[in-house]
């Protein structure tokens, strides 16, 4: 699945953990210094402008870029010296580019966070006191946003599409992969189903899983000190009173808790996917068969197959049903955990409109990046029962390669 397409795949991610350790290493010693030094354009930057509408290209956010994308070449330049396979512009450059890209997105999220809160402080001082607040300035605040979202929009077409080709690619050096060692396996029980669907099932939900989960970490990288900074202005919850960052404190129990729920009620989910292939490849192997054969796929048989399956099916709708029993209970009461944390600060009138829309909004961000293994949980479950499939097809492939070494 990975050796395919990656070069020397345990130490390429590794080594991308590291370098990325090393970025904020070096950006929270010694990246001040090195922005004088480095930093282009900076003075053609406009700065914040009145009422802190924060745009998005301010001169200190274009040094960050610069810098996120002055490690970004760096690490491909690296694996290009170091091992550079046939898959090189899309394995490394193009995982590179995607990471970049989220992070550029999560950055239009933070934008936009502010925004809201600037605009719905505007919105609450017109309605509180008529005829403060003119035409020019509602129009002007929300023209603010579209010169962001227009550029984004295209932004987004064009990552989705470069998504698709780059999730293709890696499917067709899979592909590649196993079709090399295709007349050792073709034997094996479902063969054609793990080089044709399993390929195509992992490649479907690495495009949704795997850039959720580097999505869910960059919100959680940029948000996470926004909600520190914006925990600063409640100073008293519910039940214990006042403390200090309650709300970063309560996202991350509230996420902990329904995470370890969800597990510990699902545990079952992965193995019982497991299990639904093995009997749906019997009954699909028996038909496809019988399409030849006259003597395959006779009525008792495909009845017997499709009991199994039956059996199976009801099996598995029974451990749904309790899981979907926590999981939606937990969805729907998370919903509920900030409006209740705000009590207090809501009803003395604490803070503005706006800055509860911006409470909210980050405290979400937050809980919902701490959440991604119970949110994806379905996603995961499938993942893992293909990633079973493949590894134990993988295995049949290097069965009958020479000691101590597998087949390429």
């Amino acid at each position: 699945m990975f050796r395919s397409f990656f070069p020397d795949p345990r130490l390429f991610f590794l080594s991308a953990l590291a370098w990325t350790v090393v970025a904020f290493t070096v950006w929270f010693s010694i990246g001040e210094e090195l922005s004088k030094l480095i930093n282009i354009g900076a003075g053609f930057i406009a700065e914040p402008g009145e009422g802190g509408r924060a745009p998005f290209l301010t001169a200190e956010k274009f040094w960050t870029y610069q810098y996120i994308l002055m490690f970004a070449a760096s690490f491909c330049v690296i694996w290009a010296l170091r091992a550079r396979n046939q898959w090189y512009w899309w394995s490394v450059v193009g995982t590179t580019a995607l990471v970049v890209s989220t992070y550029f997105s999560v950055q239009i999220a933070v934008f936009l966070n502010t925004w809201y809160g600037n605009f719905f402080d505007l919105i609450q001082r017109a309605l509180t006191k008529p005829n403060t607040v003119t035409l020019e300035d509602y129009y002007g605040q929300l023209f603010t946003a579209v010169y962001v979202l227009v550029p984004y929009i295209i932004f987004l077409v064009v990552e989705h599409f470069f998504t698709s080709h780059y999730l293709f690619r890696w499917r067709k050096a899979m592909n590649d992969y196993y079709m090399a060692s295709w007349q050792d396996v073709r034997h094996v029980e479902g063969s054609s189903q793990r080089v044709q669907e399993d390929t195509r099932i992992f490649s479907r939900i690495m495009e949704s899983l795997g850039l959720s989960f580097v999505r869910a970490t960059m919100t959680l990288i940029a948000f996470l000190p926004l909600l520190w900074a914006l925990s600063g202005k409640i100073s008293e919850y519910p039940l214990v009173g006042e403390l200090s960052q309650g709300l970063v404190y309560l996202a991350i129990l509230s996420a902990a808790l329904g995470t370890v729920v969800l597990a510990a009620v699902g545990f079952k989910l992965p193995g019982l996917e497991f299990e639904n292939q093995k009997v749906e490849a019997a009954y699909r192997k028996e038909l496809v068969h019988g399409e030849d054969n006259a003597d395959r796929a006779d009525p008792e048989t495909a009845f017997t197959l499709f009991a199994n399956l039956r059996g199976f099916y009801f099996r598995y709708f029974f451990h749904y049903l309790y899981f979907n029993v926590a999981r939606y209970a937990y969805a729907q009461g998370s919903t509920f955990i900030p409006f209740f944390a705000l009590g207090p600060t809501i009803v003395t009138g604490v803070i503005t409109f706006g800055v509860f829309q911006q409470i909210l909004n980050a405290f979400n961000k937050v809980e919902n990046s701490f959440q991604f293994f119970a949110n994806a949980w379905d996603q995961i479950v499938e993942l893992m029962s293909v990633f079973k499939r493949l590894r134990a097809f993988e295995r049949n492939m290097h069965a009958d390669a020479p000691l101590g070494q597998s087949r390429r």
